[in-house]
């Protein structure tokens, strides 16, 4: 059986289901799920991640990280975390600068939040020398600062999609037609988020929820206010959520969202208002571009004195991966970077403009 044949049989015995739903079975399903069986990430995968473009991305969140670590008072103890490290290749780069800093590193509890065994295994093997630990769920986290990383974490999480109609919204499902998958929309009672999207939507506007990413915003927000630290979260997407973003990707080229469910990466655009609106009281946030963020962290000075050492087909490797990570047609306007600190906390570095 394929996770297809698998979903059609559900929907033909329960009826049609969010496209919540159907995103959680494509990448989650212990059986058939997408990140259950296979490490997605770099050459190999389906998609590439701004890590695995330059090792630049993740030493520059390293010192970012040192930086707001020593502006809050060196904790003597504190977590540092990372949400779906992937292949673990930007925690390595982030220890790997760390480690000139022997008392940023002997004070940090590594804790990696993964829920695929097949991510798992390739991420012990990376960070081997480094013993980190495993949990499935941000409650799990110890009571001390946080300093939390995430890259295209959120974009993953399930969305709900709602179609205005004229004083209504109507919510899109998947349903089976024979031996294929189709959308259709359904009548729905709407979604208290969706209240205040009358007023900058017309009739037949595609507004997308993210409920999955409130509590996580909300728990690292909560530790953050208690304990200290900082969370850096990088993602693509915009301030507000508005039009159809749902895509999928397969080996690097895209295939319709429901052509190959549990085959393909599935994604859609992050509402960073949203997740600024769900950390409460008693933490601060801000958002920039990637590209503005990253050359703010002096990714321009450090790619020079990278290239110094290349030449030929590694230099121009070198730029273009700089132009990937920072131009405005890139990756540099569409990603963001989503700054949570306490409120009594100064700006740390990048964000001080």
């Amino acid at each position: 059986m394929t996770l297809k044949a698998k979903l059609i049989a559900s929907i033909g015995s329960s009826g049609t289901i969010p496209v919540s739903d159907y995103m959680t079975a494509c990448l989650f399903d212990r059986e058939f799920g997408y990140y259950q069986r296979r490490d997605a990430i770099g050459a190999q995968g389906a998609f590439t991640t701004a890590p695995e473009i330059s090792q630049m991305f993740g030493e520059l969140i390293g010192i970012f990280l040192v930086n707001s670590w020593r502006e809050q008072g060196s904790p003597r103890r504190f977590t540092l975390a990372e949400l779906g490290p992937g292949r673990a290749t930007m925690m390595d780069d982030i220890l790997r600068v760390a480690g000139r800093f022997e008392s940023f590193l002997s004070a940090a509890e590594l804790i990696m939040v993964e829920q695929s065994p097949a991510l798992r295994d390739v991420q012990r093997q990376k960070l081997s020398g480094h013993h980190p630990q495993w949990i499935d769920t941000l409650d799990m986290l110890p009571e001390q600062p946080l300093f939390l990383v995430a890259n295209e974490f959120f974009d993953a999480l399930p969305i709900r999609q709602f179609r205005r109609r004229r004083c209504s919204w109507k919510e899109i499902h998947v349903a089976a037609d024979g031996d294929a998958l189709e959308f259709q929309e359904v009548d729905s009672e709407g979604d208290s988020a969706l209240r205040q999207r009358h007023s900058d939507t017309r009739p037949g506007d595609i507004v997308e929820i993210r409920h999955a990413a409130i509590p996580l915003l909300e728990q690292i927000s909560s530790r953050i206010r208690q304990f200290g630290g900082v969370a850096l979260l990088s993602d693509y997407g915009g301030e507000r959520s508005w039009g159809d973003t749902l895509q999928a990707v397969s080996n690097h080229h895209p295939v319709h969202p429901l052509a190959e469910p549990g085959e393909s990466d599935i994604s859609a655009h992050v509402d960073f208002g949203a997740l600024r609106n769900a950390v409460g009281d008693g933490v601060s946030t801000a958002l920039l571009p990637q590209g503005v963020w990253l050359e703010g962290m002096g990714l321009v000075e450090r790619a020079r004195i990278l290239a110094e050492r290349l030449e030929g087909e590694a230099l121009r490797q070198h730029i273009a991966a700089q132009r990937r990570l920072t131009h405005p047609a890139e990756m540099g306007e569409l990603y963001k970077v989503l700054l949570i600190r306490p409120s009594h906390a100064p700006l740390p570095p990048g964000f001080e403009n």
